[in-house]
């Protein structure tokens, strides 16, 4: 054939080893479809298979040491941050140490002179001077109490505490009272600071809790304080045990009324689930609006009281007695049971899911909170024109009395009573699980009481000083008497809501943040893994957003 080369020899051909050809006569050569050339190209389709496949082996080996690399640096970072924040903390538990050791000796008193002999008149000592000219004015403690007394202030929200109408010992800044647990304290004097300065622990002090929570300045507590010979009611106690009487109530009047039986227990159910469902909304608008629709349609099905349950009257399930207010919704003297018994649900189903699931998750918290807020602030669910929250805020006071000032030794079966801690089939359960309980109330009780509302129209069922009030009541316990709950609780209540309690409060959040987190476990006399993790809470904040408290 013309343009081929016989001169060439076939095995010549095939000893090239190319694959490739390029030239016209080598396509059209007459060996093009001979066994030899289709061997000889598997065997190089072979060959490249084997390159591809070794090329991408080796690729993939080395993206997984990449990965493997990259993840032991970041374990490492976290490790070294870890070490760094565990130095520190031991520099400075060694240097408070270190001065708590050191001993300064104090000389003693040098003698007081002699007095110079009184000079003689006539051999006799001179007069006294007279009482009408020297002595001292006199004062009835009141007057002179008001006249020294510096003057007051007040934080951002926060009433004026008053001046005590009996005369004070002044104490020294930032000094702790020492308030027994079933004694009303006397009230803190007035204290003051410059105008743009910082509070600090004193301006906790004004809301010294009594014994069953209410705070012991009148104008901050939710109810005017009985005289201090008086002892108070635990009134959220009693309310706790009304709520029991109307889950009675309501199986007495299921028994007699079929139509409402079989309702009351479709919507508690579906209350339960509804609350359940509530998930966390991470900046994503309406992720629950469902839930809440659903809520707010069965709570106006039980005002409508279809099923004819028994009407009840709703002030044995709240703090103080109401009057008719003027343009509230409803200001009649009863309110259907299938109601007061539904919000009860809710509130319990509220507090279930706090313990259940922000235990473990306390983010978790946050939306049920929302829920929770915006449900008691709708103004068609308000009686006599404020919120039936006392309802839920009495379950908080059975489960977490900590919160409203109670105190005691986890070591003693009265003292974990006084601290909420659980028994199970008739035994304190485990510490673990306590201390999971408590810390999904506290972040529980955060997200409903730090809630804005600023731009609504509502009005807040339960405003940040109730925050404030829960807080101070913690902090100001006595060193002797601090417990791991109350770290515990403390902990959750400012992890994850700093950042809001500060939005409220500015500079003074601060400084009660530096007394929750640095002071008041520094004054314990155990250093727990409670009460050390306050001040892990401070360096975290310091490492992940600048605050440096200490």
């Amino acid at each position: 054939m013309a343009g081929s080369s016989p001169s060439r020899p076939q095995s010549y051909i095939w000893a090239a080893g190319s694959p490739q050809r390029t030239t016209l006569e080598d396509i059209l050569a007459d060996d093009r479809n001979s066994e030899a050339r289709h061997r000889h190209i598997l065997e190089t389709a072979k060959r490249e298979h084997e390159r591809v496949r070794e090329e991408a082996e080796r690729v993939y080996r080395e993206q997984l040491q990449r990965e493997e690399r990259q993840r032991l640096l970041d374990e490492r970072r976290k490790e070294e941050d870890r070490i760094r924040l565990e130095e520190q903390l031991a520099a400075d538990r060694a240097r408070l140490n270190a001065l708590k050791a050191k001993k300064i000796a104090i000389p003693a008193p040098l003698p007081d002179p002699e007095p110079p002999a009184a000079p003689t008149v006539n051999g006799r000592p001179p007069p006294a001077p007279s009482a009408k000219n020297n002595a001292p004015a006199q004062t009835n403690g009141t007057t002179s109490q008001r006249a020294t007394a510096p003057a007051a202030t007040s934080l951002p929200g926060l009433p004026v505490p008053k001046p005590p109408v009996a005369p004070l010992t002044a104490q020294p800044q930032n000094q702790v009272p020492t308030t027994a647990l079933n004694k009303a304290p006397a009230p803190a004097p007035a204290l003051t600071r410059p105008a743009n300065s910082v509070l600090g622990v004193n301006s906790l002090l004004n809301n010294t809790p009594l014994p069953n929570g209410v705070s012991s300045n009148p104008e901050t507590s939710r109810s005017v304080a009985p005289p201090l010979t008086q002892t108070r009611p635990d009134r959220y106690a009693e309310i706790h045990k009304n709520l029991k009487i109307l889950r009675k109530s309501m199986v007495d009047q299921a028994k007699t009324n079929p139509a409402l039986k079989q309702r009351m227990g479709d919507m508690r159910r579906e209350i339960r689930k509804s609350v359940g469902q509530l998930t966390v909304t991470s900046g994503v608008v309406g992720v629950n609006r469902i839930q809440q629709q659903t809520i707010f349609k069965l709570l106006r099905e039980a005002l409508s009281n279809q099923v004819q349950s028994q009407p009840m009257d709703p002030s044995n399930f709240v703090m103080e007695p109401r009057n008719p207010a003027d343009g509230a919704m409803h200001n009649e003297p009863m309110l259907p049971s299938i109601f007061l018994y539904l919000v009860n649900i809710f509130a319990k189903a509220a507090v279930s899911q706090f313990i259940n699931e922000a235990g473990a998750r306390p983010e978790t918290a946050d939306p049920v909170g929302i829920c929770v807020v915006a449900t008691l602030s709708e103004p068609e669910f308000l009686w006599r024109g404020k919120s039936l929250i006392d309802i839920l805020l009495a379950k908080f006071r059975i489960v977490c009395p900590v919160l409203f000032g109670y105190r005691g030794s986890e070591k003693t079966e009265q003292g974990r009573q006084r601290l909420g801690w659980w028994k199970d089939s008739g035994r304190w359960v485990p510490e673990q699980q306590h201390m999971d309980r408590m810390t999904g109330l506290g972040a529980g009780f955060a997200a409903i009481s730090l809630r804005n509302f600023a731009n609504s129209k509502k009005t807040n069922p339960f405003p940040p000083r109730e925050y404030w009030t829960a807080m101070s009541r913690i902090v100001n316990t006595q060193p002797a008497e601090i417990s791991n709950t109350q770290c515990v609780v403390l902990k959750s209540m400012v992890e994850n809501y700093e950042q809001k309690f500060i939005e409220f409060y500015g500079t003074a959040a601060i400084a009660a943040l530096r007394t929750a987190l640095l002071e008041f476990p520094a004054r314990a006399p155990q250093k727990s893994a409670a009460v050390n993790s306050l001040e892990v809470v401070a360096q975290l904040l310091k490492r992940d957003t600048g605050l440096v408290l200490g």
